[in-house]
Formats: C-alpha cells, sequence, structure tokens
C-alpha cells in the first residue's frame, strides 16, 4: 500500500513540475507579445491559460484521491496540503500572463513609448521563482525555498523601476496617459506573479516543517 502511495505521490511531483513549465510558457509568450509585438505569441498565452486551468483540476483530483483512500500520516498529509495550495496559486499565474497578453494585443501597432527592457528582466525573475519553489517542494529544500522568497524583493524593485518609468514618461509626454497605464499594468501583474511565486515557497516551508511563514494574497 504505502508503495502505491509513494508512486502516487511521485506523479504528484511530475505533475506540478509540468504546470510549472506551462507556466513559464505563457510568462515567456506574454512578455514576447509585448516587447515584439508578435500577436500570435500573445494568443498562445491566453490559449495556454485554459490548459494551466485543466492541470490544476487534475491535480486537484489526484490529491483528493490520495487523502480519501491513504489515509496518509501527518507529515503526507502536510504535503498534499501544501500542493493544493500551490496550484490555486499557479493557476492564478497562468490568469495573470493571460492578463499581460491581453494588454499587449492592445499595444501591438501603437508606437512604443517606453524602454521595455524591464519587463523582460521581471519576466525571467518570475519564471525563476515558480520553477525553484517547484524545484525546492519536489526536493523537500527549505534552502531554496527561502531563497525563493527573498527573490521577491528583486522583482520588487524592478515594478518600482517600470513606476518611476512610467511618471517620468506621463511628465514629459501628458498625451501618453493612456500607454501609461497599460505598461504599469503590465508591471503590477508581473509584481503579483511574484507575490504568487512567494506563496510557492511558503507552502514549500510549511510542508517540510508544519509552519507557514506567511498569509495568502488575495486576487
Amino acid at each position: 500500500m504505502r508503495t502505491r502511495f509513494d508512486g502516487q505521490l511521485l506523479e504528484l511531483n511530475d505533475m506540478l513540475i509540468e504546470m510549472g513549465v506551462m507556466i513559464e510558457k505563457a510568462i515567456k509568450n506574454a512578455t514576447r507579445a509585448i516587447v515584439d509585438h508578435e500577436k500570435k505569441r500573445a494568443k498562445k498565452a491566453i490559449a495556454m491559460d485554459s490548459e494551466i486551468d485543466q492541470q490544476e483540476k487534475d491535480i486537484e483530483a489526484l490529491c483528493l484521491k490520495l487523502l480519501l483512500r491513504q489515509q496518509p500520516v501527518a507529515r503526507d498529509l502536510r504535503l498534499i496540503s501544501a500542493a493544493m495550495k500551490m496550484i490555486t496559486d499557479m493557476e492564478r499565474i497562468g490568469d495573470q500572463a493571460a492578463d499581460i497578453s491581453e494588454i499587449a494585443r492592445f499595444l501591438i501597432g501603437k508606437e512604443q513609448l517606453i524602454d521595455l527592457e524591464t519587463i523582460p528582466l521581471m519576466a525571467e525573475a518570475t519564471s525563476r521563482m515558480v520553477t525553484d519553489a517547484i524545484d525546492a517542494f519536489v526536493k523537500k529544500d527549505l534552502e531554496l525555498a527561502q531563497k525563493v522568497i527573498d527573490y521577491d524583493d528583486v522583482v520588487d524593485d524592478l515594478f518600482d523601476k517600470i513606476r518611476a518609468d512610467v511618471i517620468e514618461l506621463i511628465q514629459t509626454d501628458a498625451a501618453s496617459g493612456e500607454q501609461a497605464v497599460d505598461y504599469i499594468m503590465i508591471g503590477k501583474y508581473f509584481e503579483r506573479i511574484g507575490d504568487h511565486a512567494t506563496n510557492l515557497a511558503e507552502w514549500v516551508v510549511f510542508s517540510i516543517t508544519g509552519k507557514h511563514v506567511g498569509d495568502e494574497i488575495s486576487v
């Protein structure tokens, strides 16, 4: 019985990794849609939101099966409970990548009024946080989980840079206000992705120690 249970836990890890890969692709496509004005990339990121939603449902179903049929001990119960919390944050990251892509579709074909170098940096940072958080869960790596939590400061600093750039744009060209709002929203969505990735790492800490180091963000 335990051997079968351990096999299902490995399946859970694989499904979480697969969901993480989906999220990485969605963030990458959303970013390329903004920077390169690629409508196809935006459509891909939006379409992937449905795939991410389905993966969340599949993982939730497996977790419920493990809880109902296997009667896990305390440590395993924490792990499964953490996984169920994590997929909620991961699904929301997919939503926000789709939201970024919706804005990108609106900006395609318009004159670029702001330096976009910070946006790929935010995308890279948040993708790294998601990947490392899932890796920390699979490997039960408390140190790596803490690094993810600490790395959120990098994302916050990048958002501050975008906000400063937008303020400067409005001050020099009042007519650019509408586009400035779009860019600040993109930056804010990436900041929220960083917050959700932090949540992932905090649930990893809970799965290992039984203590949750922070509160979930609201949407």
